[in-house]
């Protein structure tokens, strides 16, 4: 199989626990041929989608971990047989074109995940359809909305419609006097609206990444955010440990499965907090790595397995 990585620079991650690092990795370990290229470099001309794409291969080794050949130009309808979409968030008209570009291509190329849902599935989006399975939350630019919201639940966080990795996730106590200016500086921050959940005081016990592959659960880590803090996302600073799924959880993957199958979203990272899913990650899920060192399950192996068997039905 010949793999088109769409991806940040390969050179700049971290071999130790980057998830796009394995994905290319075990793809080599199965024989399948791999190019990287980065958003910059695709692009579209008279009904063909084509990308600037250099072979790549990796291995973990103290003196470098990829080696990374000449570009070429691929034409991503008919040169190759699997698209990963990985480039990091944000998620902005960048991402949405790069997914737009990929839907054109998607009848005869395997796009992972399909290009379309990662548009339309937002990670604090598509929980929306879940309000059973979320915190309360709201999701407004009013400050009346959001105040009204904060008398009714008291201790709330706030954070970006669009935003990942935790940052600008800040918690508003009952008597925080910064509130207004708060909403004030979300206002001024961006465009579209923001979320305010009700605070989870189960945070404190951890906030658990759960990898589902083509709807199915894969392997857990629980992420504790450090001491004093609410954020658990381990770029700022939260540690993790594995764990098992509990009662709850698997309900909560239950529910969602069948439709992250039905949308192609072969491979998605939900965040769970106590009872509550508070995210679902399909634009670039990460923490395989660290559920397979953790746990033992391979998520990223799952992955390619479910990515096969698909090709041997066709």
């Amino acid at each position: 199989m010949k793999i088109a990585v769409q991806m940040d620079p390969l050179e700049n991650v971290n071999p130790a626990g980057d998830t796009t690092f394995a994905m290319i990795e075990e793809a080599q370990s199965r024989g399948f041929s791999t190019w990287v290229y980065g958003v910059d470099d695709l692009f579209y001309d008279a009904g063909d989608v084509k990308a600037w794409a250099r072979p790549a291969k990796v291995f973990r080794r103290d003196d470098g971990h990829c080696e990374i050949g000449e570009r070429v130009l691929l034409d991503l309808r008919v040169d190759v047989d699997v698209i990963l979409m990985r480039q990091d968030p944000p998620f902005h008209m960048g991402y949405l074109t790069a997914a737009h570009l990929l839907e054109l291509v998607k009848e005869d190329t395997l796009v992972v995940n399909d290009p379309a849902w990662v548009a339309s599935s937002p990670e604090k989006v598509f929980p929306l359809i879940y309000p059973e399975l979320q915190p309360p939350t709201l999701i407004s630019r009013s400050l009346e909305a959001i105040q009204a919201f904060r008398k009714k639940h008291k201790d709330i966080v706030l954070k970006p419609l669009y935003g990942h990795g935790g940052a600008s996730v800040v918690r508003v106590k009952p008597d925080d006097g910064n509130f207004e200016a708060l909403v004030e500086m979300f206002q001024e921050k961006a465009p579209e609206p923001f979320i305010a959940q009700a605070f989870l005081p189960d945070v404190t016990a951890g906030d658990k990444r759960i990898i589902l592959v083509d709807g199915e659960p894969c392997g857990a880590i629980n992420r504790m955010p450090p001491e004093g803090a609410i954020r658990s996302n381990l770029v700022v600073g939260g540690t993790a440990q594995g764990s098992e799924l509990t009662e709850r959880e698997l309900e909560i993957c239950a529910k969602i499965g069948p439709e992250l199958k039905r949308r192609g979203l072969i491979f998605v990272g939900i965040d769970v907090i106590g009872n509550y899913m508070t995210e679902v990650n399909v634009t670039s899920p990460t923490g395989a790595q660290a559920i397979k060192k953790m746990t033992g399950i391979d998520p990223v192996a799952k992955m390619w397995d479910v990515i096969q068997a698909k090709f041997k039905k066709s």
